[in-house]
């Protein structure tokens, strides 16, 4: 059985689980970026970030739906970028995410299967495989979108997490009358 939604037909379950969404954790490279990093001659970094990405997790926060990020870099510009969404919970320079993820379900007194993770990459799979609802992005290692829930039809950096958020809102009821959202 399907479900339809603004990006196309959905499985069921994978609705229902989209429903129980308490706490959406992304990974960064690859998800909220497109995974290119350029690096300056002076040493400095930058990434890019999709506003349409920002605009989401924005929508899901007003929404009362918790974000965390846990990635395995550590980036100032991740922090201001996250600092700038509202986004409080950064677990950063994790070569083990089931750290930050444990941390998180304890802080927040919250099951598995009220969290989602989007990720693109092998090192996102230990928590993709714990969470509720596992989720790549449309441009992730074929690993990856092989053991996923849901792979999303945006590749990551380019409204991928705004896809996710928008269809937690939606099976939820609550895209239209999220706070800041205009359709």
């Amino acid at each position: 059985m399907e479900e339809p939604s603004l990006y196309g037909p959905i499985a069921t379950t994978v609705w229902r689980n989209l429903a129980k969404i308490q706490l959406l954790i992304c990974d960064v490279d690859g998800v909220l970026s497109d995974g290119a990093i350029y690096l300056g001659n002076q040493g400095e970094e930058y990434k890019s970030f999709n506003t349409k990405d920002g605009f989401g997790i924005k929508a899901l926060l007003n929404a009362g739906i918790e974000v965390a990020i846990i990635t395995g870099r550590d980036s100032r510009i991740v922090a201001e970028r996250m600092k700038s969404l509202g986004v409080q919970r950064v677990y950063q320079g994790q070569s083990d995410k089931m750290i930050g993820y444990q941390a998180l379900l304890a802080d927040l007194d919250l099951t598995p299967e009220q969290v989602a993770y989007i990720g693109d990459d092998v090192v996102d799979l230990p928590v993709m495989l714990h969470c509720g609802l596992g989720v790549a992005v449309a441009d992730a290692h074929p690993l990856v979108r092989k053991q996923a829930n849901y792979v999303t039809r945006l590749k990551g950096g380019r409204g991928a997490v705004r896809e996710l958020c928008d269809l937690v809102l939606d099976a939820r009821g609550m895209l239209l009358q999220a706070k800041g959202m205009s359709l």
